[in-house]
């Protein structure tokens, strides 16, 4: 069980070390009570989907001629603000780079920005649920 918590703690702190989380996300984890101990696990996976979601709307709208750039920067801008909000570093880097892609009418740099984007939420979501799987198990 030792192990299991040193294996936590270091792959925790590992998403810091890589950028992948903020302080925002401490944050998050202080929010926490005895009686939602798993609030940012709840957070994380609500975060998730809707990014999932977003994501899926955007590259549909990115496929039209012409594209609603408005539209595009608006579920940009929720997924920044949430992914500013839960501490996911990375994936708010990501959509700085596509909104600038965007804002700039650069449709070829908006797709590749937005592949980027969708790797950076996929890799979050895969590290994060490694993460919780193994909480689970020190705190069932």
């Amino acid at each position: 069980m030792e192990d299991l918590k040193q294996q936590i703690v270091a792959m925790r702190q590992s998403f810091f070390d890589e950028e992948i989380l903020d302080n925002h996300f401490i944050q998050l984890e202080q929010l926490g009570s005895e009686e939602n101990p798993n609030f940012a696990k709840e957070v994380v996976t609500v975060f998730l989907n809707d990014s999932m979601n977003n994501l899926a709307i955007i590259e549909d709208e990115m496929k039209k001629s012409p594209v609603d750039h408005l539209t595009v920067d608006r579920y940009l801008h929720q997924l920044k603000g949430s992914s500013a909000s839960i501490g996911a570093n990375k994936i708010k880097i990501a959509v700085n780079k596509a909104r600038d892609a965007c804002r700039e009418g650069d449709i070829e740099g908006s797709r590749a920005s937005l592949q980027v984007l969708r790797r950076e939420v996929e890799s979050f979501k895969a590290k994060l649920e490694t993460y919780y799987q193994l909480v689970a198990q020190v705190h069932p």
